[in-house]
């Protein structure tokens, strides 16, 4: 029975909320996730603040988190060279999580760079993480293909794999950034890319409407994908990406899928549910 690797993202349920959370309450919401047991919680960003507003706050956050709880490992987003080199600042930190757009449109959108400027440098902040001993994941933003006009193919997504492969990059995570992937091209990528670049671990990052979860699991855990993030309830989505957002795939969902599937669940439930009543208190659910 292959085992999921599961990433609990509430910096993405929480960039986008309307009313500022305030710091204790995010610091407290995000130890209860540490006693969950998720492998990562993707928790904060360093990006600039007039950008994230919500996130202006992730360096106090972050060195609050009480890492004793559990062994989840933290990580954060950064978009830039001046982000990565703030979040590495913070010894919690254990992961950077830089969004590489395949789209060209959302590239500029999202971290206002070219994709090849974008590629030069994730190099840079990839050095900066084997020097500090920390790891660089890469979101590959709009990989099931995006809501401009903009032709997509696997071959796209392929052509982007191959070149991160070649300069040494371990994770990268293929991101449905708006919910426009269906289910045949979930499965098409995931057929197609992972086993094409065995030094690289892949997982899925979806958006979907609520009811579309089980669906979407299945067609990635079907061709081999193990490892996916998810956030309780669905809640968030990438302001940048569009103005009407599509919610994150449920974590409550994912485990939904994992007991219909007969998937071990290594996640403590009883904390999962403290956890989710906090949610409902930060995001009025």
């Amino acid at each position: 029975m292959k085992k999921l690797f599961l990433t609990e993202c509430p910096r993405d349920a929480m960039q986008g909320w309307g009313e500022f959370i305030p710091t204790e309450k995010k610091i407290n919401y995000i130890n209860s996730l540490m006693e969950v047991g998720f492998d990562v919680l993707d928790c904060a960003s360093f990006v600039n603040p007039r950008t994230m507003p919500q996130m202006a706050d992730s360096g106090t956050m972050v060195d609050e988190i009480d890492k004793s709880l559990s062994n989840t490992k933290l990580s954060v987003i950064v978009a830039n060279l001046r982000g990565a080199e703030k979040a590495l600042e913070h010894d919690k930190v254990d992961i950077l999580g830089f969004p590489f757009s395949i789209s060209e449109t959302f590239q500029h959108r999202n971290t206002n760079k070219s994709r090849e400027d974008a590629f030069e440098e994730i190099l840079q902040i990839f050095e900066l993480t084997k020097k500090e001993g920390r790891q660089l994941n890469l979101y590959f933003s709009m990989a099931f293909g995006n809501p401009y006009g903009e032709n997509w193919s696997w071959e796209d997504v392929d052509f982007w794999a191959k070149r991160f492969d070649e300069v040494g990059i371990k994770e990268i995570l293929l991101s449905d950034t708006t919910g426009v992937g269906d289910v045949d091209r979930i499965s098409l990528l995931f057929n197609k890319i992972p086993s094409k670049y065995p030094n690289i671990n892949f997982g899925a990052h979806l958006h979907n409407r609520y009811e579309d979860s089980y669906k979407k699991l299945k067609a990635a855990y079907d061709q081999g994908c193990t490892r996916f993030d998810s956030a309780i309830k669905g809640i968030g989505g990438c302001p940048m990406a569009k103005d009407d957002l599509v919610g994150n795939m449920p974590t409550e969902q994912v485990f939904n899928f994992m007991a219909v599937e007969k998937i071990d669940i290594h996640q403590n439930m009883l904390n999962f549910e403290s956890a989710y009543n906090k949610a409902k208190d930060i995001f009025h659910f």
